[in-house]
């Protein structure tokens, strides 16, 4: 090729090299001057129209409570009053509660944090758009961490569509909507960073869902929603060494929600749910190679009650239930979380491993009985009792208060402060099984053989599944 004619081919080589960075910019490089947007849709991604389709139903919380406490006869007298500059005490003290709630019911349910309300008398809710609401509480269900208010002279209110909790897979997006330190509505986004999470919080349904999005004091009882503006999760605890988010909040499955709404709608003060009426062991590593499973999953059959679902459905003693209607269990948790969201009437299939089998039982969802009537007594009497209350205990009592292996005697549902029982040590979740050398039997047996004087009490009571003999003074 002629000099010039190389030279000619190489010039257009370099200049159109040259100008292929030019080309894939665009244009002009002005092209690449980031801009501000001039209109909605220049807006690449943005949460609000979630967030409008969500807030309104989520409300603020307002729960107070006035301590009562002794007043000192002396100031009945004026001269006393007046030697003391003639000024009474101060009145009593409240004590008060602040969080947040979901609207999930036009004619005014709201779903709160048992914690938010516990103990409190008076409630009030305050709406996005500041309207405020008196409400009664209609349902307590400690065992969730769960409560349901109504609004008083509510109509036609906002309402959050309920998802499925079931659904969420770790990394979706969600959004925390409540009022945390009570400055206001506030949403903060993260996303799901776990599933199946225990021991957290006041539940006894250890099964929380897990997120980084920002949850502080007073979000308790507000929304977690999914992309689609559904309900997913209540707000209910955070980890954290400082008060404050760390980007660890839990969350209640809405799944576990649904069957709360669904008896406050009933009218029921309380929830039932099905009744197994068998103890349950979690599978270590080392149960797990005794038995044969490829890994230390699933939960243990160790004892039944006679005449319960567990009895009529076939299960034995070590048997291991593996899945409930097809979802994996790997722990007592998981299993109680999957039964207690099933809807009483109708029925279930565990998947089961025996021995080296793989075996189906159906099991039928009933609640437990309340066979004998809890016929509750609050002991009123110079013993150390005195101060407590106590019930019959039934299936159904035991059930509630997570007491397994036991079979008879009265369970302790609440101590007054205080009280001679506060103060002997007497705790919510004994179970009193002998006075002396009698078995107790009743209630009203219990509250007879307590008004007698002694100088000492022997008592026999089932703690935690441990039972203990003590000498108590009278």
């Amino acid at each position: 090729m002629p000099t010039r004619l190389r030279a000619a081919a190489l010039s257009a080589a370099v200049s159109a090299a040259l100008a292929l960075p030019l080309l894939l910019a665009g244009p002009s490089s002005r092209a690449e001057e980031r801009q501000v947007p001039m209109a909605k849709s220049d807006v690449v991604l943005s949460f609000a129209p979630v967030v409008k389709r969500v807030a309104p139903a989520v409300v603020n919380v307002y729960a107070s409570r006035v301590e009562k406490r002794p007043r000192n006869s002396l100031l009945d007298d004026p001269i006393f009053r007046q030697f003391f500059g003639g000024h009474d005490r101060p009145g009593n003290p409240t004590a008060q509660s602040l969080g947040s709630g979901v609207i999930v019911d036009d004619a005014g349910l709201v779903v709160t944090n048992y914690h938010v309300i516990e103990g409190m008398t008076d409630v009030r809710v305050a709406m996005a758009d500041k309207h405020e609401y008196p409400a009664d509480i209609v349902l307590r269900d400690e065992r969730t961490d769960l409560a349901v208010l109504r609004l008083k002279g509510a109509r036609n209110l906002p309402v959050m569509d309920l998802g499925d909790s079931d659904a969420l897979e770790v990394g979706d997006i969600v959004l925390a909507v409540g009022d945390p330190f009570g400055v206001g509505q506030t949403v903060t986004q993260g996303i799901v960073s776990g599933l199946a999470r225990s021991q957290i919080g006041k539940s006894a349904y250890q099964y929380f869902v897990q997120t980084d999005a920002a949850i502080n004091p007073g979000n308790s009882g507000g929304a977690l929603v999914d992309m689609k503006g559904r309900l997913v999760g209540i707000n209910s605890a955070i980890y954290s060494q400082s008060g404050g988010s760390v980007g660890i909040g839990f969350a209640i499955p809405v799944n576990m929600v649904k069957s709360v709404i669904v008896a406050a709608k009933a009218g029921a003060d309380r929830v039932r749910r099905p009744w197994l009426g068998a103890s349950l062991q979690g599978i270590t590593r080392d149960m797990g190679e005794a038995l044969g499973l490829d890994r230390p999953a699933g939960v243990l059959v160790s004892d039944f009650v006679d005449g319960s679902p567990a009895e009529a459905g076939g299960l034995k003693r070590g048997d291991v239930i593996t899945a409930v209607d097809g979802a994996p269990v790997d722990d007592p948790d998981a299993f109680g979380y999957r039964i207690a969201t099933k809807p009483l009437g109708g029925s279930v299939d565990l998947t089961l491993r025996r021995g080296t089998q793989t075996e189906h039982a159906v099991l039928k969802l009933v609640a437990a009985p309340e066979t004998p009537a809890r016929d509750p007594v609050t002991l009123n009497n110079d013993s150390p009792f005195s101060g407590a209350t106590v019930v019959n205990y039934s299936p159904a009592v035991a059930d509630d208060l997570q007491l397994n292996g036991v079979r008879q005697g009265v369970v302790v549902t609440a101590v007054g402060d205080n009280s001679n029982a506060a103060m002997t040590g007497i705790q919510k979740g004994d179970v009193i099984l002998g006075l002396g050398r009698a078995k107790v039997t009743t209630t009203r047996q219990f509250e007879k053989a307590t008004g007698t004087h002694q100088d000492f009490w022997h008592v026999t009571i089932d703690r935690g599944g441990q039972v203990i003999d003590s000498e108590l003074g009278g």
